[in-house]
């Protein structure tokens, strides 16, 4: 092989490697501005919902604030039928508890988007 001939393969060989690793990177990259976790998809829109509707006020994720904490209200529905069903339904129309306090009922949220709600809240755990 001449001198010509063997520059010209190692810069084929070399432009290949390159264009592997790009394409690689760019995948990553790709997957990463697309987001290849639907459910991490679905925790931010329900998050949102949650302060879009100031749930926050009252209630966090792994504290009792005036409501409980969500992470308890998902201990205390674990493995219950309708589980989803009913903190959808509280969601919508309130509840009163054993304290003082009780949770509004909150006819402005959809059926979907305390569905979505619910979905979230009872995915925590402590």
């Amino acid at each position: 092989m001449d001198r010509e001939s063997s520059h010209f393969a190692r810069s084929v060989a070399a432009n290949r490697r390159y264009a592997i690793g790009l394409s690689w990177a760019g995948m990553a990259l790709l997957a990463g501005l697309v987001g290849t976790d639907p459910a991490h998809a679905h925790d931010e829109r329900a998050v949102a919902l949650l302060h879009q509707y100031r749930c926050y006020v009252c209630h966090a994720n792994n504290e009792p604030k005036a409501g409980p904490a969500y992470a308890d209200v998902a201990t205390y529905y674990k493995g219950k039928a309708g589980a989803q069903s009913r903190v959808a339904a509280v969601i919508r129309s309130g509840a009163h508890g054993a304290g003082p306090w009780h949770m509004p009922p909150h006819p402005e949220v959809s059926k979907a988007d305390a569905r979505t709600m619910a979905r979230y809240i009872l995915s925590l755990r402590r």
